[in-house]
Parts: structure tokens; sequence; C-alpha cells
């Protein structure tokens, strides 16, 4: 085990090859990492990026409602993320009156600001190793179940008995699939007002077409800001609280970014999968992303079709198309990206090496049958893995009716394990919790999609695991009888459905044939589904984790990063452009003009506000245009991120903000699976265009007083 982690340490802390990717647990960058950095033309230290005494980076990087990324970028607790992070709360404060996702909103002074009850965002405060902690006792156990309970045991009670202030938390995080053990103290702060927002037309330009495209024309941002008590310390909301004085903010660039500058790119990737075996790989490819794929595809046509229909129905679903529709590219895009670059291949040839290497150090009792272990249970589980897809992304993803009778199924399922007070309590916070569902919901547009998504579930799944009232039926006619005769098409409905003792309640909730529907599902699922896929899916993290502690073994000169975990990360590279296939070659920036050119009147994707048009007409860009007086809207550049670092800062090698990130390039989207130099990139928003939005767009010149603007690229004094 000692040896072990040294090891773990070395790996995160010496990388030895070319910058190519690569997620950093920022506590850990001290030697190699920042020697690499330095070689890229990083001017700071690795305490400017990560320190736990003195102010440093990331005390400006805090997640944003558990998703995203943001960052402070005032003394005064001003936040900025993406557009499209803050959507939810954009589209909750508007109507159509007041429509600031059509229309933009901007906060005049701090009253004007809007509350978001359920937002908030956390801070890390200290990155600690707590490996040898949380596996104490497991070495002696055999059986992988009373690992994982062991594990779960040490981590409830380390996070209750670690030492932190009382308005503090604790998470403890696996790292190297279960090979080392990472706590973090943090601090989350439940007081989180919105400020201002572009339009759609901006904010969003270029929708759902150019999304995961290069070259991108998007102001993808909004800004927020941090409420604290009297005493700066998290507080939930109220209007006694002011405006949060944070450890640091970062200054923000308008000197430009060019070809070859350092980037670094602070956030909290949600996951990846790096170092899976080519057997994982092939499924993807062949079984999961399709599957997943054709139902979006389904769901979406049809609510696209409603939305442009109907401006209310528009409102209602923006957020959750934007929300389905994201990763049906991401998919679509990953799959290509991965039979592009031949990642099965590159795997296969990875496995033959690691059997020689294993050969070579006397380990093939220990690793050798790993691989075909890998291949017969990924054949075995197939089917399962295929069939659980269908049931997430039909019944609990894409349909509301099916979603919410799952919830009642649980319900149900409460009542006969907790009796009838837990039923009680549980029966009303489900309906206070539905409400916001309700209010975004559209009878019609849900029955399209249930119609679309449950004819494929009940032609395309695996028909041995699959429910006999799903099979081959009319699929119109079934939309239609639970469609017209469920309770839960409504609010209403729902609560009258609900209304009574607990016993009554149930008897009424089988005769409703929405819940009927979602109950027969839904056990169907957990009966014949889950058990095998949960055995079988535990079998494959033992050996993952196995796998993974033979890599880190074997090549010791290979560059090994932890794979993204929704922690606290720091990726660099530099701005590049690439060429996705023969004969194309794209830029690394682009600007105004490119909006222009894609300008459709009217169009939702592409409509371009007048007043931004006669802007760039009279090309008043103030001091936000560059040295030739184009102004720059997007870069790109080889950091590796993933979702979770939308809204992530992009920064210069002096700690400056240059950035916004919030998305990657099509052909790069399998970087969570395998990261290829050559093609994989990240989208960024140029600070430059955001400030000139607030100042000459909205004219909000209070914000622009607010923010420290940086005109060259130098800021020793970094730390605010």
């Amino acid at each position: 085990m000692k040896k072990l982690l040294r090891a773990l340490v070395l790996f995160v802390s010496f990388p030895i090859f070319a910058q190519q990717g690569g997620m950093w647990v920022p506590s850990l960058l001290k030697g190699m990492n920042e020697q690499e950095m330095k070689s890229l033309g990083m001017k700071m230290s690795v305490a400017d990026i990560y320190d736990v005494n003195t102010s440093s980076l990331k005390d400006a990087v805090p997640q944003f409602n558990g998703g995203c990324t943001a960052e402070v970028i005032s003394a005064k607790g001003l936040l900025l993320t993406n557009h499209h992070c803050g959507y939810g709360e954009i589209q909750s404060h508007s109507t159509v009156e007041h429509d600031y996702l059509q229309d933009g909103f901007w906060a005049k002074s701090y009253e004007e600001e809007l509350p978001n009850p359920d937002l908030e965002v956390t801070f890390i405060v200290s990155i600690h190793d707590v490996t040898k902690d949380i596996l104490k006792g497991t070495e002696i156990l055999t059986n992988e179940a009373d690992k994982k309970a062991l594990v779960q045991k040490n981590i409830n009670d380390l996070q209750k008995s670690y030492q932190r202030e009382a308005w503090q938390s604790v998470m403890i995080r696996t790292f190297f699939e279960g090979n080392q053990y990472m706590l973090f103290v943090t601090e989350s702060f439940e007081d989180v007002r919105l400020v201002g927002a572009p339009p759609s037309s901006i904010g969003k330009f270029g929708s759902d077409t150019d999304n995961w495209v290069w070259p991108r024309h998007t102001g993808d941002f909004s800004l927020f800001r941090i409420y604290a008590d009297k005493n700066n310390r998290p507080a939930k909301y109220s209007k006694d609280n002011v405006p949060y004085t944070p450890k640091h903010y970062f200054p923000v660039s308008i000197n430009g970014v060019e070809q070859d500058d350092f980037t670094l790119v602070y956030g909290y990737p949600g996951s990846t999968q790096e170092y899976l075996p080519s057997f994982a790989v092939e499924q993807i490819i062949n079984d999961l992303n399709p599957a997943k794929i054709e139902i979006r595809d389904k769901a979406l046509k049809v609510t696209d079709g409603f939305m442009r229909q109907d401006q209310a129905i528009k409102i209602q679903y923006a957020s959750k198309f934007a929300r389905i529709a994201n990763y049906w590219k991401k998919w679509i895009g990953e799959s290509q990206g991965l039979k592009k670059s031949n990642a099965v291949t590159v795997k296969k040839s990875f496995e033959q090496e690691f059997l020689k290497r294993a050969k070579k150090e006397n380990k093939m009792n220990e690793y050798g049958n790993l691989l075909p272990q890998f291949e017969k249970i990924y054949k075995d589980i197939t089917p399962y893995a295929v069939s659980r897809d269908y049931f997430m992304e039909v019944v609990l993803r894409n349909n509301e009716l099916l979603s919410v009778g799952f919830r009642l199924f649980q319900l149900e399922n409460a009542y006969e394990k907790v009796g009838e007070q837990g039923f009680n309590d549980r029966k009303e916070n489900l309906i206070k919790g539905l409400e916001s569902l309700y209010k975004d919901y559209n009878k019609n547009v849900d029955q399209g999609i249930f119609e679309a998504t449950i004819a494929l579930y009940g032609t395309k799944a695996p028909q041995n695991l699959t429910p006999d009232a799903i099979k081959n039926k009319d699929y119109s006619a079934l939309a239609n009888t639970v469609y017209s005769k469920s309770a839960l098409t409504s609010y209403e409905g729902l609560k009258k459905i609900l209304n009574g003792k607990a016993v009554d309640v149930i008897k009424n909730l089988q005769k409703d044939p929405g819940y009927a529907l979602a109950k027969e599902l839904s056990n169907n699922y957990f009966e014949n589904i889950a058990p095998s896929y949960d055995k079988m899916d535990l079998e494959l993290d033992a050996l993952q984790r196995t796998y993974m502690k033979a890599q880190l073994e074997l090549f010791p000169d290979a560059r090994i990063f932890p794979d993204a975990n929704s922690t606290l990360r720091v990726t660099y590279g530099k701005v590049n452009g690439y060429q996705p296939s023969d004969a194309v070659t794209y830029s690394h920036v682009t600007y105004l003009d490119g909006v222009m050119e894609k300008y459709v009147p009217g169009d939702y994707e592409f409509d371009v506000p007048k007043k931004l048009i006669d802007l760039y007409n009279a090309k008043d860009f103030g001091q936000y245009a560059d040295k030739n007086g184009k102004l720059p809207v997007n870069f790109i550049a080889t950091n590796h991120t993933t979702g979770g670092n939308s809204g992530s800062p992009a920064i210069d090698a002096y700690g400056n903000l240059i950035g916004l990130n919030f998305d990657r390039v099509w052909e790069g989207t399998m970087s969570d699976i395998h990261y290829d130099p050559a093609i994989c990139r990240n989208i960024m928003v140029d600070t430059r265009y955001i400030l000139f939005i607030i100042d000459k767009y909205a004219d909000a010149k209070h914000l622009i007083d607010e923010i420290k603007i940086v005109k060259s690229k130098e800021n020793k004094k970094s730390k605010h």
C-alpha cells in the first residue's frame, strides 16, 4: 500500500511526456506539472494556483449549482458563469410579459438583483489525501460488496469527525478507481442573485445547430452575485445579507490571445473514463450511444415542433430542450470521434503492451487474466446495459408523466417500508417538489414525446427484458389512453389523486393508467434488469480498480491523471487551431463578423439583436477591439475539459481572466474516453466580447466599473 501511495503522488505530480491533456489535482502540481506549465509559457507559481494558507486562484473558482463552474470577478462577489449554466434561473424569472430569455436582463442596482432560492455555489477551502483512513481494514476482505460497505462506513465516519468550522462541510471522493481518496473542505453560499444576462440571441447564438461545433460565435455568459451575512459567511437568503468579499477575484484581461499562448482552465469536470478497456469502448460505440441518440432524437423533434409554433411552450421547454439536446449531440460527436481516432485499436494496442509488461514484471498471476475477464463480463452485461439505458432515457429523462409515475412508485414502496406517517411526510415533499415541474409542463408535448419514445423502447430494446405492456403495441392508441385518462397530466390532478389516507391513495393510483404503466416499467426494471446489471457492474468496478492499479505499477513512465469526478481540477494547454479533416483548417479565433455572416432575421437560433447590428455597423467596439479593429468572440485551445467545466475560467500565464469555457469541438467530444491532442479543443468566450456586451450593448457601465480590467498581459500583483 505504501508503494502504491508513493506511485499515486508520483503520477499526479510528475508527467514526463509532452502536453497531451490531463485533469490535475491542484494541490499536487509541484514538480513536473509545474515545469511543464512553465515550459508552455506560464509565469505564475503553483502556489498562485493553489495555496491553503494564503489567497490563490482556487479561492475565486466555486462550483456553480453542483453542475457547472463559475469565477469571482470583483471585490463585491460578482460571479461570472455561462448563460447555459444560469439558463434555468433566467427562465424561472421570465414570463411572456417579461421574457428575460428573449430580451436579456440587467440589474442596475443591488436592489434589482434577483434571488434564486435553489441556487448555491461551493468553494474549496482545502484538499487532503485520506487514502489510508478510507481503505483501513479493506485489505483483509475478499468480498467486493463487503469492501464497498466498509469503504462507505469509513467515509461516513471521517466526514462526521473531520475538524472544520461550523459553516463548512467536507466531502470525500475516490480517485484512480478507488485506489486513492481525497477529502475536500468546502463552503457553500446559498444566497446567489441574478445580476445580468444577454438575450438568448447572444448568449445562445447558434443554439443547437452550433452546439459542440467550431467555428462558434456565442456570447455564452451570465452574471450573478454572491451574498453573505455580516460576517462574510454563508447564509440563506435575507434582505440583510451583503455582497460577499472574496479571498481572491480575477482581474479581467482585454489584451487578447494569440496562437500558442498559454491557457489554464480551472474548474469541476464532471466525469471521464480515460482508462477503460477496449471492450467497454466498443460497447459505447456499437450499443449504448446509438440507443440513447435515437431516443433523444425523437424527443427533440417532437419538442422542437411545438416550440416553433407557440411562444409560451418555447419558454416552458427552452431549458429542458437545451438539456436533452446537449448530450444527444455530444454522444453523436463522441461516437464519430472514437471511430475517427481509432480509439478501439489504440486501446487494443495498449492492452498488448500491458500484457507484455505484466509478463516482464512477473505479474501475470496478478494481472494476466484481467482482459479476458473484462471481455466476458462486457459481453454478458451488454443487453442489460442497453435495457437499462432504454428505461433511464424513456421513463426518467425524456417523458415527464412517466418520471412522475416513477416517483409515485417510490412513494408506494416507501409506504410498505415505513408506514403511514413516513408516507405522508414524503407525499407532502413530493407534491411541493413537483410544483416546478408542472409549471413548465404541457400535456400535448409530453404525449408526443411519450408516443415516439415508448415505441422505441417497445420494439428496439432487448425483447426478453422488455415488459409485455409496451411490446409491439398500437403506440398512438396507448398514448391516447394514458393521456386522456391519467391524473398525472396536471398538477391539480396529481394533488387530487394524492389526497387522502395512504391506503386510499395507493388504491386510486392502481386505477390510473399513467401510474399503472410507470409501475409496470419500474417493476420490470428492478426485477429483471437491475439485479443482473448491478451484480456485473460491481464486478467491473473491482476489475477496473485492479486494472488501474496495474497501469500505475506497470507504466511508471506514463502520463496518468485521475479521471474527472466533479472535484476541483486544473487543465492547461495552448491556444491553437486544428485540422479536423483533409484540406480543412480552423483558426483559433472567431469574430463578430462571423455573427453577422450567420445572421438569419427572425430565426430563433441565428437572429441578431438590432442594437448589436448597429454597434457592428458603426464599428463601435470601444477598447475591446483587437489590433486590427475587429471584435473577437470565441477562441479555442488544447485544454482537456468536459461537462462540469462549463463556466470555467480560462486564465492567462499571469493569472488574469482571458476567457470563459463553454464547450468543446464536435470532433473532439470523445475526449472523455480518449483524448487526441490533434483534434481535441475546448471553446471559450473571449473576455473582450463579454465586456463589450456588458458595456456597449447593455450599457451596464456600473458593472464595468466594478471589474478590474487589465490592459497588458502581465499582472504581478494578481492576489486580491
